[in-house]
């Protein structure tokens, strides 16, 4: 593995660290009441202000502008999927299914960006060596997750499963799916910090129309331990979480393969989320079948961090 493979890597893992949290506290503002839309509206909400500063701080953002203005449909398209897509689901499973079955089945997402690959390259841009073994090794990771769900799974109505289940094997195909789609229009010419900003306001339609709903159908407002719970996770999860995978996933942008490994890193929220049900939530130590599942999941990782090119 090359320098800027690895610094990608390193990348990965801290995203996911704090990609963990969302989990968490998704799932206590939904015990607490929380309404899952405005659960997932103010996270980008609460973002857009911090992403506008820290773009303005650097002066870049009439080149933002200048690309926004040339591709504004797919932008709005994009970004909408790319975020929209992605999150909504993830709060909505969030009433239905604990953290934990909600970061296992969102891991569905490392193999997700590896079969959209053909899709993403219509034009037939050859990539760099074989997928076969990046997806051969993302299957221990999804192995090791379907593991860690068996003996829990089973106190589960087949209705939560579903709920809880099929809005994040949605999400998990849109992240990937926007990601690289933005990264593919915009060509290298914006920095990370400018493509996060241009999904935010891309992604602003969605998230209007949706907290919209919520406010004017369902006559539904956010309390105040949701404000402060959602712009915890906008700091720790939309801020710095994303900035980081973005940032790994920017310096590898052009190798499908170490791609690959950087979306395989998000496997390690399973166990940072596990942790933090025990710590903060008082959950029960992890089962046989959980812990089993984690050697998988870190075998998994070993491998992809390890596979050199060809």
């Amino acid at each position: 593995m090359d320098n800027n493979s690895y610094k990608a890597l390193v990348l990965g893992l801290l995203a996911s660290l704090f990609f963990a949290i969302t989990f968490i506290v998704n799932r206590l503002m939904s015990l607490g009441g929380g309404s899952w839309i405005w659960s997932a509206s103010l996270r980008f909400f609460w973002m857009l202000p911090f992403f506008l500063l820290i773009v303005l701080s650097r002066r870049n953002f009439g080149a933002l502008w200048v690309e926004m203005k040339k591709n504004k449909l797919k932008w709005i398209l994009w970004s909408t999927v790319g975020f929209g897509v992605f999150y909504a689901p993830l709060t909505f499973a969030a009433a239905y299914s604990p953290s934990w079955l909600v970061a296992s089945t969102w891991q569905f997402t490392i193999v997700a960006g590896i079969l959209l690959a053909p899709l993403i390259h219509r034009s037939g841009r050859p990539t760099e060596g074989s997928l076969l073994p990046s997806l051969l090794f993302s299957a221990i990771i999804i192995c090791g997750i379907v593991v860690m769900q068996l003996n829990e799974a089973e106190s589960l109505t087949l209705d939560h499963m579903a709920l809880g289940t099929l809005p994040v094997l949605l999400a998990a195909c849109a992240y990937p799916l926007g990601n690289r789609k933005t990264m593919m229009f915009t060509g290298g010419r914006l920095d990370v910090y400018q493509r996060i900003l241009g999904m935010l306001i891309g992604s602003l339609p969605f998230w209007l129309l949706l907290s919209g709903y919520d406010l004017l159908v369902e006559h539904s407002l956010p309390g105040k331990e949701q404000y402060i719970q959602t712009l915890i996770v906008a700091l720790t999860s939309g801020v710095v979480a994303t900035s980081l995978f973005f940032l790994a996933t920017d310096k590898v942008r052009h190798d499908e393969k170490s791609l690959a490994m950087v979306e395989a890193t998000q496997s390690t929220e399973v166990m940072f989320a596990l942790m933090g049900e025990m710590v903060l939530l008082n959950a029960p130590i992890p089962s046989n079948y959980a812990m089993g599942g984690m050697v998988l999941i870190i075998v998994g990782m070993v491998l992809h961090s390890t596979k050199r090119k060809r």
